[in-house]
């Protein structure tokens, strides 16, 4: 007999597909059929909910009812750390409510505008361009994590911050080493107080003579130095590891999907579907987290004033309610709608750079490297697990002939 999970106490489930590196947990997407809204227990005890539906994860991050603050949060993941989250840091968006998140979301979203990110695009191309003639030079075999997906992102957001070119290679190290699986917890805090000292000097030299720049333009506000350092450093966490992951698993998911990647090397027009294709298919931002502040009736539950409602993004993007054939890569699907940026007032502040960039960086490197294709094989790709962004943790390439 099929076993019937209706009264089981869920744990999240993590563990994706055996040789499916793309794919959720088989679980997640039984549940979004079956039980898109179903009780969780958390590892520190708390009984919440676990969101898989598309409607509901939709409808929970849509709710002012629904909080993001991370002090009423509880961890669907194990962890180390047992006590409850404090407050958010001072500038970051992702942990605050209204009023305090709309005051910081109102100043950036003028710096975040469709038209204001395509003015980047000639500077992507450059940055682009660049890098693809440096992997020429080095030649086959090579890592594109380290060798083109870490560096457009993390040069752009140099662009948009207006850190000075003789800054960046300290820069990149710094990100760098907070975007290494495994690091020491000793090497992890002394990159972060590096990066975080940096961003506020960074402050007070923009403050004293303002240049073309975000940073720049936000010293004409009401924030204080200690804000705008904050908002600096938050910017940084959500634009580097995001993009750069999405750059490279984006290649691999191509790379494993030979149709795919020839219908967008022969239809350059086909870019902009492609991502938004990429970004549902692939979910790197898998969860998220709300706090119900009063009684909500969802989805025929009754959710407590005090739970917390895991939002899976990754199952939510394959609800094959809102997108037939789910787990079929059509870079020629309408995607519209899907919750790989998020979704209501958290939506990714950043979401049209990130498109810019994605755009650009995938399709010239497969125009520029015709011949690309994974220097080993698929099983072998370290994948990014246990970490907040999923991806490939390297990817070996090689290209010409075989």
């Amino acid at each position: 007999m099929p076993h019937d999970a209706s009264n089981d106490l869920l744990r999240l489930p993590t563990a994706r597909r055996e040789g499916c590196p793309f794919d959720p947990p088989e679980e997640l997407t039984r549940l979004c059929e079956e039980r898109p809204l179903a009780r969780l227990r958390f590892p520190d005890g708390h009984l919440g909910w676990l969101a898989t539906g598309h409607s509901v994860v939709r409808a929970v991050l849509g709710d002012s009812r629904f909080s993001s603050r991370y002090e009423l949060l509880h961890l669907p993941y194990e962890s180390e750390f047992s006590g409850p989250l404090g407050p958010a840091p001072v500038g970051d968006l992702t942990g605050l409510d209204a009023p305090e998140h709309t005051r910081y979301r109102r100043l950036l979203t003028g710096k975040f505008t469709v038209r204001r990110m395509r003015l980047l695009t000639e500077r992507v191309e450059r940055i682009t361009a660049d890098h693809l003639d440096a992997m020429d030079r080095q030649g086959p075999a090579l890592d594109l994590v380290r060798a083109y997906a870490q560096p457009i992102p993390t040069l752009m957001i140099c662009e948009l911050l207006g850190v000075p070119y003789a800054d960046r290679d300290f820069f990149r190290q710094q990100t760098e080493t907070l975007m290494t699986q495994g690091i020491g917890e000793a090497e992890l805090a002394a990159a972060m107080t590096a990066g975080q000292e940096y961003v506020h000097k960074l402050v007070l030299a923009k403050r004293a003579e303002p240049t073309d720049d975000l940073l720049s333009d936000l010293t004409g506000t009401d924030l204080s130095d200690e804000e705008l350092a904050g908002i600096g450093n938050f910017l940084l966490g959500a634009g580097l590891d995001t993009t750069a992951n999405m750059i490279a698993y984006g290649a691999f998911a191509l790379l494993s999907h030979p149709d795919q990647l020839a219908a967008l090397r022969d239809d350059p027009g086909l870019a902009e579907s492609a991502v938004e294709e990429l970004m549902r298919y692939l979910t790197i931002a898998q969860t998220g987290a709300r706090t119900a502040l009063e009684d909500i009736e969802l989805a025929g539950q009754s959710v407590k004033a005090g739970e917390t409602v895991v939002v899976s993004m990754e199952a939510a993007n394959r609800d094959p309610a809102r997108f037939p054939d789910p787990d079929r890569l059509d870079l020629r699907r309408k995607a519209t709608g899907h919750v790989g940026f998020g979704h209501g007032i958290h939506q990714c502040l950043g979401q049209q750079l990130a498109r810019v960039e994605l755009q650009v960086a995938l399709p010239a490197l497969f125009t520029r490297f015709p011949t690309l294709r994974l220097a080993a094989a698929p099983e072998d790709i370290p994948l990014r697990t246990g970490m907040s962004i999923f991806g490939v943790q390297a990817l070996p390439v090689t290209w010409g002939e075989e």
